[in-house]
């Protein structure tokens, strides 16, 4: 186990969280690329686009995965020391609003 300041836990989740966003959305466009595209030959030919995938959707998948569980485990880190670190704050900032009276 290793130990890490608590501003470096919350930068690795927004790191995390980033990583695992983006490839949530990963586009058509990322996983395939025109490999061979060939025009009309003569009128009974139509032009032929071939997509061949850049990464399998289980390299894809297992990235995501990663991610996800590293973002878990440092999301779990960080709420922990939530429930167990107190702060020194001035008495007035645990103080409810009181509306002024006007007289």
């Amino acid at each position: 186990m290793q130990k890490i300041k608590l501003a470096e836990a919350l930068l690795r989740r927004k790191e995390l969280k980033e990583k695992v966003m983006l490839l949530t959305v990963i586009k058509k466009e990322a996983l395939f690329e025109v490999k061979v595209q060939r025009k009309n030959v003569t009128d009974s030919v139509d032009d032929i686009i071939a997509l061949v995938p850049k990464l399998t959707v289980g390299q894809v998948t297992s990235e995501y995965d990663w991610h996800a569980r590293q973002l878990r485990l440092v999301d779990a880190a960080i709420q922990q020391t939530n429930w167990t670190a107190e702060v020194d704050v001035q008495e007035s900032v645990m103080q409810d609003y009181i509306a002024p009276t006007t007289a």
